[in-house]
């Protein structure tokens, strides 16, 4: 298979940390801080999982790919990948809260409120027609230090709007097959 480097976007996050001078507080939520990193920051050196869905909140987002995700971290740690990412075309606190409405305790968010990630994966496309506007289409990468090795993208991809979510190869269970199957060889 032919690999491919990851594109060098920009990502606007928070970081929460106790003790956080100077950082934002609203209504009860800790103390954070405007975090900017490049893709270079969070993947180079690693091998990382990053699964893209259409929305935070979204029926199967909620009940099927994030949770499979969260659900086999351990078994992801095994075959020797350092982090799961989840990205969305959400902003950071939509990504917070939905990562505690979740109960994550181990899949990372990756806020892509702009598309910038999308846009460069060449994974945008137009949900206009469902109200979402402009979202990720659902796929899931694995990248080792900053190259995808892997790409698991749901078919039915096309500029046009899309009136369809397939979730057939993206799932976490088919990911973590693929690596177990690569390690067995």
């Amino acid at each position: 298979m032919e690999s491919w480097y990851v594109p060098d976007t920009t990502f606007y996050m928070q970081e929460y940390e106790e003790g956080v001078s100077g950082g934002c507080s609203i209504d009860g939520v800790p103390p954070f801080e405007w975090v900017i990193k490049k893709s270079s920051d969070l993947f180079a050196g690693k091998k990382v999982v990053v699964f893209a869905l259409p929305g935070a909140f979204t029926p199967t987002c909620s009940s099927q790919q994030l949770p499979g995700f969260e659900k086999n971290y351990e078994e992801f740690k095994k075959l020797g990948v350092d982090e799961i990412y989840c990205t969305s075309v959400n902003d950071a606190f939509v990504m917070r809260s939905w990562a505690e409405d979740q109960g994550l305790k181990n899949v990372k968010m990756l806020p892509d409120g702009n598309g910038d990630f999308a846009e460069a994966m060449g994974m945008l496309c137009d949900k206009s027609n469902i109200g979402f506007g402009k979202r990720s289409w659902r796929y899931a990468i694995v990248i080792d230090d900053l190259k995808i090795v892997h790409n698991f993208m749901e078919a039915g991809w096309s500029e046009d709007l899309h009136p369809v979510d397939p979730f057939e190869v993206s799932s976490a269970e088919n990911v973590l097959s693929r690596l177990k199957n690569e390690v067995g060889s």
